[in-house]
């Protein structure tokens, strides 16, 4: 009899720890799924403010057609991403964009001083810095998730529940690591 009683235990307890890994899991894996979500918004943001950023750049140096034709076709591929890793390059491909028609727009004295170019871009520059802010909270989310489910006794039983791998983190990867160190673009007429 008291065997029973003590395998009945042994049972249950095996079986709270279980269900509490399990939740936390769950609880995590919502966590990074709701930062991800986050980083979609700021992305839609940005994506949304670029057409007017272009036309606004293209009125006054419409011969940088190639420039524009970049930050353009990177907009159309940060908007059709989906993963993560598609966004991460995405995102790093637009980002280099938007750095080369600021370069571009420094050489011109009139579009600086022009008020809807410099309010586009102090909204963009504001869409950064939530951007920002909202990859290190994803990042933050998905460390914990993979900590969690990587700690003992969780990953005895996480991949029976579909937590079997590691969420990948919002990352610059080391060819766009590299790019973004190089020399600025330079700016010749």
């Amino acid at each position: 009899m008291i065997a029973l009683i003590v395998i009945i235990v042994i049972v249950a307890v095996i079986g709270f720890v279980v269900m509490g890994g399990y939740n936390k899991l769950v609880a995590l894996n919502q966590r990074a799924d709701q930062s991800f979500a986050d980083i979609d918004v700021q992305l839609k943001q940005r994506n949304d403010l670029i057409p007017n950023l272009v036309e606004t750049v293209k009125g006054y140096a419409s011969h940088e057609a190639g420039t524009l034709a970049a930050v353009t076709q990177a907009r159309a591929a940060a908007a059709g991403a989906s993963t993560v890793n598609e966004k991460v390059q995405a995102d790093n491909m637009l980002t280099g964009a938007l750095g080369k028609l600021f370069a571009v727009a420094e050489a011109y004295p009139d579009l600086k001083a022009n008020t809807n170019f410099l309010e586009l871009q102090r909204e963009l520059s504001d869409i950064e810095n939530k951007l920002a802010a909202a990859r290190r909270f994803f990042n933050n989310a998905v460390a914990e998730f993979n900590a969690v489910r990587a700690q003992f006794p969780t990953v005895l039983f996480a991949g029976l529940f579909g937590f079997g791998s590691d969420k990948p983190f919002f990352a610059v990867d080391a060819a766009d690591r590299a790019a973004m160190t190089a020399a600025p673009p330079s700016v010749k007429f």
